[in-house]
Parts: structure tokens; sequence; C-alpha cells
């Protein structure tokens, strides 16, 4: 797939515009986003599946952007919702609740109700209250709710433990031992329509050997439903396939096809898939700012204008991100910390970083960052989020702005008693 982010004349552009005239528009830090990056990720993933039955819904948690939604949606994409707001930016997108699927561990009453009054693909349960609960949520609103059982089949992502959720000693899913009573249950209760079986074994997987090893036990679990008399209409795999942030190997949506096929084909069922961080990652960078460069003792910092609360991953999983500079210059290098202005030892970007040397006023781009990146991102220190813009050819649209200081008092109301109490 080609990269969006290059280099010509010694300038970073995103497609066809000069990061740095994006940046003189809305200053840093700030996130942009490369459209056609979105739309090649996607028809690279969706391509590789194309000779069985499917669907490639994207998992909006990556990135929850309107726009970025609707861009996937116009691709043939389906929606993978995680949560009441998700459902609701979807549903604001413009898109066919035909093409949703709604999952998560710990569903509210008031989601599933939401969810239930729209003609959703599935809602996967993960736990057996959770079945019963749908089942009367359903009675209420005399509908039958299309079901989907997530399972847990213990099978080892070996991906960072945070972001680890096949293992039985995780949160998610319903234990595999325990899979063919749930289906079981859900066949007994008059309001459930039992639709699929579901996984999702962690993200962030560069190596296609759990995926299939977790496919293998769901096809034969599947196979057993069906000797049961329990049919299923699709198959979710759920998500997970990574990207290499540091150049080195990962594994491709063809690479991984060719393996799982042969699996696929024999379940009988649609196949959905939920990628994420694949079709987004590499679509974004964060711009930042150098403020400062110093030194204490031997030890060299590049302080930037970004900070951990526009980008987490590195200071919550130590994440890599490459960091390169907007204008490439010759004035060799610099092994440094680039670090934000937060007041935590843990607001960093990089640690101990070989980087091209900088001046104050110099801009660089964390590479990578269009997944798990401002969707995480927070008002910590009272920072205002960065905007975030998508790029189109020689065109680039600011699809959401800066936030002011007075958005971060928006919500909140001085109560008179409360500072002067009579």
């Amino acid at each position: 797939m080609a990269d969006q982010f290059s280099y010509e004349n010694k300038e970073m552009f995103c497609e066809d515009v000069k990061v740095t005239d994006i940046v003189r528009d809305v200053g840093t830090p700030a996130y942009i986003y490369s459209k056609a990056s979105f739309v090649n990720a996607f028809r690279e993933f969706d391509t590789a599946f194309s000779s069985v039955d499917h669907l490639v819904c994207y998992s909006l948690k990556a990135n929850t952007n309107l726009n970025v939604c609707r861009i996937f949606y116009d691709a043939g994409s389906g929606i993978d919702c995680n949560s009441g707001g998700e459902f609701f930016r979807a549903m604001k997108a413009g898109v066919d609740p035909h093409r949703i699927v709604f999952t998560g561990v710990g569903k509210t009453e008031e989601e599933i109700r939401t969810v239930l009054q729209h003609p959703i693909i599935m809602l996967k349960a993960e736990s057996l209250q959770e079945l019963h609960l749908i089942n009367a949520i359903a009675g209420e609103l005399n509908v039958k709710a299309p079901v989907g059982i997530r399972v847990n089949p213990d099978v080892d992502a070996k991906t960072h433990p945070y972001i680890s959720t096949g293992l039985s000693e995780n949160k998610f899913g319903i234990d595999s031992s325990q899979a063919v009573h749930a289906f079981e249950l859900a066949a007994s209760l008059p309001n459930l329509r039992i639709v699929g079986i579901d996984m999702h074994i962690g993200s962030q997987i560069t190596n296609a050997a759990p995926i299939i090893e977790a496919c293998r036990k769901l096809a034969e679990l599947a196979t057993v439903l069906k000797s049961r008399g329990i049919a299923l209409s699709h198959f979710d795999i759920g998500g997970g396939l990574g990207i290499s942030y540091d150049r080195g190997k990962s594994t491709s949506p063809h690479e991984l096809a060719k393996e799982l096929l042969p699996i696929l084909t024999g379940v009988g069922c649609k196949i959905l898939f939920e990628p994420g961080r694949f079709l987004t990652a590499r679509a974004g960078i964060l711009a930042t700012k150098v403020l400062y460069i110093k030194q204490n003792g031997k030890k060299n910092f590049i302080v930037v204008d970004a900070a951990m609360n526009d980008l987490l991953r590195p200071s919550l999983y130590k994440a890599f991100h490459e960091i390169k500079p907007v204008t490439q210059k010759s004035e060799g290098t610099i092994v440094a910390d680039i670090v934000g202005p937060v007041c935590e030892s843990g607001d960093f970007f990089a640690q101990g970083r070989e980087i091209q040397k900088c001046e104050q006023g110099d801009l660089l781009a964390v590479m990578s960052a269009g997944a798990y990146s401002f969707v995480m991102s927070s008002n910590y220190n009272q920072r205002r989020r960065a905007p975030e813009v998508i790029v189109e050819g020689n065109k680039y649209y600011v699809v959401r702005e800066r936030e002011t200081y007075e958005d971060l008092v928006a919500k909140e109301r001085l109560v008179t008693n409360l500072i002067n109490p009579r």
C-alpha cells in the first residue's frame, strides 16, 4: 500500500498538500489524515477475502470522527460499534443499521434498548446474564433480538497484555467450555434469534498464527452447534490485525487470507471482519512544534507542544511511533527524549531516540497516529484537544476544530451556595 505521507524537495506532504501549509492554517498540535490511505487500506483488506461471502465492518473505536466513519461506509464497509455513543455517531454519519454490529462486554440496559429499536446485523452477547437481559428487553419491545455470542477461545494473541482479549484470564466473551450451553440457552429464550458466533482475541496482532488457531477452534464449535440443530448465518472473527509501527514485519491481509480461507469456506456462513487499526493507523500523523531543546546532565530533551493528553499510547503502552521531521535538514542527528509539556514524567513520545537535530519552531510528525490516538485524548492539565484534518488530493478539510477554553467549562456551573454558603 503506497505511503500517503512522503517528502518532496525535503518537505513532508500528505497526499498533494504540504503539511506546513496545513499547520500554518490550523496550528499545532494537529491530527492530519489521508483519505486515500483510509480507502486503500479498506480495499486491500476487502479484496483479500473476495472469494468468500463477507462484510468488513470498520471498528469505529479506532477513530470515531464522523467523516472517517462515512469514508469507510461509502467504500462499502459495515460498522462495528462498541458503545451507545459509537452507535449514535454511526447513525449521525448516515450509516444504515443493516450494516452495524454492536458489541461490548458491559452493555447497559439503555444501550441494548436503543440498538434493538433498529434493524442491526446482530447484538453480540458476552455473558449468560446478558442473554437474559437482552431477551427481557426484546420482549418489552416486542422484537426478536438478533444475537451473536462472543466466545473466548483461550488463544494467546502474543500482543501487549492491555490489548489481549482472547485468553481465559481476560474479561471478554464466554469461556469456550460454556459456549455450547450459552447457545442452547439463547435458543430456548423466546425473544432471541441466534444469528452468529463471534470472537476477537486482541489488537495489534502481527503474526497470523493466533488468529488461525482461534478461527479453527471457532469453526469446530460451529460444527458442534450445527449438529445440535443450532444454525448460524454469521461467523465473526473480529479484528486485531496489526501494522508495523517501526518498519518491521507484519502480516498483510492477503497473507492472512491465504491461511484463513480454507477454514472460512467450510463454515457455510457470511464472514464478518472488524478491523480498526489496520484501516486507520497509517493514515494519520500528529503534527507538533518544537518548543524548547534542553540538556539535563548528559540527557537531551526535545520539548514539543503535543502531550500525552493528545496521544496516550507511548505513555500507556510504551508504544513505538516513528517520529519524522516535517522539513528535512542536513545538520545531522541527536539522541534525545521527545517529551510534552504535561506535568508528568510519563509524558513522552520517544525516549533515547535518534532524530534529526531540531531548532525551536521546527515541526515534527508523530507517524501512524490514525488509530487509538485522538479517540484516547483528554483535557488533562486543561489542555484543549487538537483539531482533525482530512486531506483529499490537493485539498484539505478541518473536520473537527480545536477546542476553545470556553469548551472546557461549557458543561460546568458555579453553584453560588457552595462558594458563598449562607
